[in-house]
């Protein structure tokens, strides 16, 4: 049901997002790099996250190297949930994670712990964050989300 609040009827309101109002740009970027090094840990561990909005993965993929001879690699993506693809009406490549990949949500305390924010701070600011980012897809505004 978390992916719900996602599916955007309407705009976002300011007063949906209290934590980011009353975090600077900066504090914002701390807990996104610091929810950035936790998915990192996740994926070495052969884990895939699920954000909400949809899940990052390692995938089986193939690279062409010289010669028509074909190397198996693994890339690192970020698969969008469908619902959320059906309901704004985006296009993407179909990415199915590997059934033996478990997936899990990421870890707010862990996460708190490495950034010193409260756990709630965290939560909330990458929720709203999500939410900012649903409402670019709802108004078809240009979004980008970096990751080291």
């Amino acid at each position: 049901a978390k992916m719900q609040k996602y599916l955007l009827y309407n705009a976002v309101e300011p007063e949906e997002l209290p934590t980011l109002k009353e975090l600077t740009t900066t504090e914002i970027c701390k807990v996104w790099s610091g929810m950035s090094r936790h998915i990192y840990k996740q994926l070495l561990q052969k884990r895939a996250v699920e954000i909400g909005v949809g899940t990052f993965a390692v995938l089986p993929a193939h690279a062409n190297v010289e010669e028509g001879e074909v190397l198996p690699i693994e890339r690192p993506m970020f698969i969008l949930n469908k619902p959320l693809k059906m309901f704004y009406n985006l296009d993407s490549d179909e990415a199915k994670i590997p059934d033996e990949t478990p997936v899990v949500h990421p870890d707010f305390e862990e996460i708190a712990a490495s950034t010193h924010f409260r756990h709630e701070i965290v939560e909330q600011c990458v929720q709203e964050t999500l939410l900012c980012f649903a409402g670019a897809l709802r108004d078809n505004k240009e979004v980008e989300f970096s990751f080291r």
